[in-house]
């Protein structure tokens, strides 16, 4: 490795610095190991599809490792100072270029807009050119379309390809034909012009052009035919079964019970005629309605050109008929089914002359010959677009310095406003369920939110990284500002709960419990009110539904009992026993004074090491590998990072504030019960003698309460002898 690199350390990461030209010029020298993206899709991303389109050099969707390098190569041989591009700039001047055909094709670009004079180029002049080039009759690309010449028929051929294989698109967005495509459609043709040759071959086509229309009617009845004489070959063998074999009265009491026409499916179910040994259909009166046409049609086309005209048909006749048309029937067999079956004789004979396929050649050829001008412009392109927009995709490809440098990385979308914080972190979802199970390992708390504006919608999901998440749920509305600046309505859909910060960890615990608290009342005050509401409504109902023997005089009923209240002993014993176990846990745990701060540990203790390991793990990476990147390493958002991407609410430097708010609840005297139980932790240890060493004599438990302190009697306690 020739080129000499330079790391900086972000998100856990060693990266790479992209500090000159040389270091983009030489990243086919850098391992793979060391990018922080291997890959990356070519939509959700803050680029210009323009450019994303020019890298992805095999239209996957997907720019890799290797279009990076790609590009790199090119910048090498197109720049004269390759620094230029880790600047965006929207003009590139001709002086930065050193590749003569690249030069001589920016030049033509400018002529052709009407600028022979001008010494610089913009992303819109190459849009231009190019939409305008992509526009003509021949753009290079190999591929015709019906625009693409001005004879008739050459376009018709064209259209008639496409409708029949379907088009590839042309540059100018139309469907065209290419070379393959019209190799693949002659060879359809010309199969299908050979089969149509054999219809010459001796005893093929017996009647000439009315061979099909013969073999059609014979087709349409054929069936019927084989099943009317077999009926009759049956009767034959035995007259009784020709009454078996013929309708049945049951048919045709179906038949009469509804209106019949020609085309009645259960009329068609029928035979063709009467029944008979002689097997001697009519082919007049006597025959089915429903095939009477059929039939009709057979004798003009069929019996009368190949046999005679006749008034009955007999089975001799029939099979006279199939033996003429057997070599028909059999080269219809093999008619070969392609893209050229629905043309007709005349038009495949037509299509098989040299004539069409060599001028559809001709002109797809003169559109290939334009491929390496068109290869010239889409250079220039590549200069103008590059200079733009390259250095911000390799610096959030190689390295992610402008996401940790909070210049907002191109996988960021906009900023979420919601719960009076600002949400920096913020990408597209394609498919929710999806993201969420994936980005969940990445172990930051998410809110998936549907963001519309008007018409319009689209779904994010928003990282959380501060604050805390009491007002945080499923139906909270923000607004979502895009890239452009525009407002979306955003609702939260879905919630994906991970820690936030340590602060958030310490209180859970006691947030948990003030809200087990709060519905266990609500659930207790509802529950009662219910009761009290079905008491008022029965009592209610018994004094409208009184009759005249309830105002007889009863007996007083028994006064309802009172309802127990807490008395001052029951609060005092409450108070005791809380002292009581706060003595017994110093007494084990030793803790002494240091009781009131050992509490909040062992409570949050737990919850602030599981968000501690949490936060550490924290990582961009499976964020985005939820949209289709292929995150190289950890990119972890610690912390401050995480304080960065969500930003609180602050009141302005310089600004003044009032406390007074005549609206505010009254405040709780907190700092009073605080002390009072500092009172009754002490008193305890006081009582037990935990305190006796670190107070004077005077006022020791063993002092002021002598023989009956709990101190005095385990130390003067008789020691019994052992056995």
């Amino acid at each position: 490795m020739s080129h000499r690199w330079h790391f900086f350390r972000a998100g856990g990461v060693d990266q790479v610095s992209l500090r000159d030209g040389a270091d983009l010029t030489s990243l086919d020298q850098l391992d793979q190991k060391l990018w922080v993206a291997l890959a990356m899709p070519t939509k959700g991303v803050d680029v210009d599809p323009a450019t994303l389109e020019l890298l992805d050099a095999d239209k996957d969707g997907r720019v890799r490792v290797q279009d990076i390098q790609a590009a790199a190569a090119f910048i090498r041989g197109t720049f004269k100072q390759p620094d230029d591009l880790l600047t965006s700039n929207d003009k590139l001047q001709l002086v930065q270029l050193k590749d003569d055909p690249v030069i001589a094709a920016a030049k033509r670009v400018l002529a052709d807009l009407g600028k022979p004079g001008a010494v610089e180029l913009t992303a819109d002049d190459v849009a231009a050119h190019t939409k305008a080039f992509a526009e003509t009759k021949l753009n290079g690309d190999g591929i015709v379309t019906t625009a693409s010449t001005t004879d008739a028929e050459l376009s018709a051929l064209i259209g008639e390809i496409v409708d029949s294989l379907g088009g590839e698109q042309d540059r100018s967005g139309k469907p065209g034909v290419s070379r393959a495509k019209a190799d693949a459609f002659f060879a359809a043709v010309d199969e299908r012009a050979a089969w149509l040759a054999k219809a010459t071959e001796a005893g093929v086509s017996p009647l000439g052009d009315r061979t099909l229309a013969a073999a059609d009617a014979l087709d349409a009845v054929s069936a019927k035919l084989d099943d009317y004489f077999t009926r009759c070959r049956v009767a034959a063998f035995d007259r009784k079964a020709a009454d078996k074999l013929a309708a049945s009265e049951a048919a045709f009491e179906t038949l009469a019970s509804h209106a019949l026409s020609p085309s009645d499916p259960e009329l068609a179910k029928l035979p063709l005629a009467e029944i008979g040994p002689e097997a001697r259909l009519p082919l007049g009166a006597g025959v089915n309605p429903a095939w009477a046409a059929r039939l009709a049609a057979f004798a003009e086309h069929a019996l009368a050109p190949l046999v005679g005209p006749r008034d009955a048909l007999l089975p001799a006749d029939l099979q006279q008929i199939v033996d003429k048309l057997a070599a028909h029937h059999g080269w219809r067999a093999i008619e070969p089914q392609s893209c050229a079956t629905k043309l007709d004789a005349a038009r495949t004979r037509a299509l098989a002359a040299p004539e069409p396929r060599a001028k559809l050649f001709a002109l797809i050829e003169q559109d290939a010959a334009l491929a390496d001008e068109y290869a010239q412009l889409a250079a220039v392109a590549k200069a103008v677009l590059f200079q733009r927009d390259f250095g911000r995709i390799a610096r959030n490809f190689v390295n992610f310095s402008d996401f940790y440098s909070k210049q907002d990385g191109v996988f960021q979308v906009g900023t979420l406003y919601l719960d009076a914080r600002a949400l920096h972190l913020c990408v597209p979802v394609l498919d929710g369920a999806k993201h969420a199970q994936l980005a969940a390992a990445s172990d930051s708390m998410l809110v998936y939110c549907d963001v519309a504006r008007g018409t319009e919608k689209m779904q994010i999901a928003a990282a959380i990284t501060n604050g805390d998440d009491d007002n945080i749920f499923v139906g909270r509305n923000g607004v979502f500002y895009d890239r452009k600046n525009q407002d979306w309505d955003a609702t939260i859909v879905k919630v994906v709960a991970n820690p936030i910060s340590i602060r958030q960890a310490f209180w859970a615990p006691y947030k948990k419990l003030v809200k087990v608290i709060e519905d266990n009342v609500t659930r207790r005050a509802t529950d009662a009110n219910t009761q009290a509401l079905s008491k008022i409504e029965t009592a209610g109902g018994e004094i409208a539904h009184v009759d005249s023997a309830a105002l007889v005089p009863t007996a007083a009923a028994p006064a309802p009992r009172p309802v127990q209240k807490i008395d001052l002993g029951t609060i005092a014993a409450i108070g005791v026993a809380i002292g009581g176990i706060g003595t017994l846990i110093a007494s084990v745990l030793g803790l002494g004074l240091w009781l009131p701060l050992a509490l909040p540990i062992l409570i949050s203790g737990p919850s602030m090491v599981l968000a501690w390991l949490k936060l550490r793990r924290r990582n961009l990476g499976p964020i985005l590998d939820a949209n289709g990147w292929a995150i190289n390493s950890r990119a972890r958002i610690n912390v401050a990072f995480g304080a960065a991407m969500t930003e609180l609410a602050k009141l302005p430097p310089g600004s003044q504030r009032s406390l007074d708010d005549p609206y505010a609840d009254r405040r709780t005297p907190w700092r009073r019960w605080v002390f009072l139980a500092a009172v009754v932790v002490l008193a305890g240890a006081w009582y037990v003698g935990r305190l006796d060493n670190l107070i004077p004599e005077a006022i020791q438990s063993t002092t002021v309460l002598g023989t009956e302190a709990p101190l005095y009697k385990k130390l003067h306690q008789p020691v019994t002898p052992a056995k």
